[in-house]
């Protein structure tokens, strides 16, 4: 059967590791494809460099228009990243009857629908296992593997960077600033590591698990989107004598109200699996109502382990090519006519309807009567106190300190209610800093 033909777009470090590990394991990928599946040609700027990549063999562009002009390409990879050219590139293949494979989350998670229905009225597939937690197959498991089940929640540590950084502040006692500097210095943050820290390369992660998991369309702009810039040593200090760890998590939930859809830094029972995993790995929990709870683990970026996920498009594409489009699997799961209508009986829910459990660090002064006003008005509120934890004020500001920390812990509360107090207990004459609230998750 004569092979399939594709044109990479970018052959930066996932590029290159797609080029190496479909060489090196050609024999093996052919006989699970049932053909070929060869790349013939690559569009790079520095073409000089794509050449010493991938030999003599293979013809070299600068312009990623000639791969797709190309009659005799039948996928085309997009490794370009951004929203900007890559959208153009990937419209401009679709149109051209090619297939699609990308690892671009920011592409699909601002411009997915767009993307996706132009491929169908195209009959052609648009394949992005490796655009969340690089190697591990969670897109292939929520849309095929599970899809006997009614999915509950899923929450997934899906941004390595965060994550290093979090377990460098635990295990060594560092603060965010000098955490993230040894982060750039051994390559897990880039020079500008804004997407990562600041949880927007979970929010489009996160965007697309959704959307799959509830059978929604993509509404990246719904997520809620909270980072780690701000969170303190003492924290994570205070979380794990509570018997917890904080990891930044990428949430969705299905409720009666509708989905919640979110990514901030959360508190987890040192006790699950997820709490820890440690480093630059990523883990997703999937919570389906037959299966019960399913744990996916292992790196989540890199050369080879998202050439992985890219070469698992290919294979499958490689299978399909030629069958109905209509006997393909939906690129979210459900067929494209019974997606819920956005804003319609799943809407992504405002925080303010969310409900979860909340640590509360207050820096208070150390006099009598203070706990009492706090309690009181969560009282009122009617927020239910889980756990409480008063540092000693030598602890907190040395010999002879006037102020210390208050730690509380809530049950599950609405976070309107939760704000709402809030707004009454940061006045207080004895609260002497501004509050830090933290969503505490149990994922039983």
């Amino acid at each position: 059967m004569k092979p399939i033909q594709v044109g990479l777009l970018g052959i930066g470090t996932v590029g290159s590791g797609t080029f190496q590990v479909l060489t090196r394991n050609q024999e093996e990928i052919s006989r699970r494809a049932g053909r070929a599946i060869q790349i013939t040609m690559v569009a790079d700027l520095d073409t000089a460099r794509a050449r010493s990549l991938v030999g003599e063999n293979v013809r070299v562009v600068g312009d990623a228009r000639e791969v797709i002009a190309n009659p005799e390409i039948d996928i085309v990879i997009e490794l370009i990243g951004g929203y900007g050219i890559a959208r153009q590139l990937v419209m401009e293949a679709i149109a051209a009857g090619k297939h699609v494979v990308t690892a671009n989350k920011a592409l699909l998670a601002v411009h997915g629908a767009e993307i996706f229905k132009a491929a169908a009225a195209k009959g052609v597939i648009v394949a992005f296992e490796a655009a969340v937690a690089g190697g591990i197959p969670i897109i292939k498991a929520l849309r095929e593997g599970l899809t006997a089940n009614r999915i509950q929640w899923v929450a997934g540590i899906i941004n390595g960077t965060t994550n290093f950084i979090l377990s460098e502040m635990r295990n060594k006692g560092m603060d965010f600033d000098a955490a993230l500097k040894d982060a750039q210095q051994l390559g897990y943050a880039e020079a500008d590591p804004t997407f990562d820290i600041e949880g927007v390369d979970a929010a489009h992660k996160v965007t697309l698990i959704s959307a799959i998991a509830f059978g929604i369309p993509v509404q990246f702009d719904k997520c809620h989107t909270e980072g780690i810039t701000r969170l303190a040593s003492a924290d994570i200090k205070y979380a794990e004598q509570l018997g917890y760890r904080i990891k930044l998590l990428g949430i969705t939930k299905r409720t009666d109200k509708g989905v919640e859809l979110r990514v901030h830094p959360t508190l987890i029972p040192a006790r699950r699996l997820i709490a820890n995993v440690d480093g630059a790995m990523n883990a997703v929990v999937v919570q389906g109502d037959a299966v019960g709870t399913t744990l996916y683990y292992g790196k989540g970026a890199g050369s080879e382990p998202t050439a992985s996920a890219v070469i698992a498009d290919l294979v499958d594409i490689a299978r399909l090519d030629g069958a109905d489009p209509a006997h393909r699997v939906p690129p979210l799961a459900f067929q494209s006519n019974t997606l819920a209508a956005a804003g319609g009986d799943l809407p992504v829910l405002p925080m303010a309807e969310v409900v979860t459990g909340y640590y509360l660090r207050i820096r208070v002064a150390d006099e009598a009567g203070v706990l009492a006003r706090i309690t009181g008005i969560l009282a009122n509120a009617g927020i239910s106190i889980d756990a409480i934890l008063q540092r000693e004020a030598d602890e907190v500001g040395g010999e002879g300190s006037t102020q210390t920390d208050l730690i509380i812990l809530t049950h599950d509360t609405r976070e309107g209610d939760l704000d709402a107090a809030l707004a009454q207990i940061q006045p207080l004459p004895t609260v002497l800093a501004t509050i830090t609230r933290i969503r505490k998750e149990e994922l039983n």
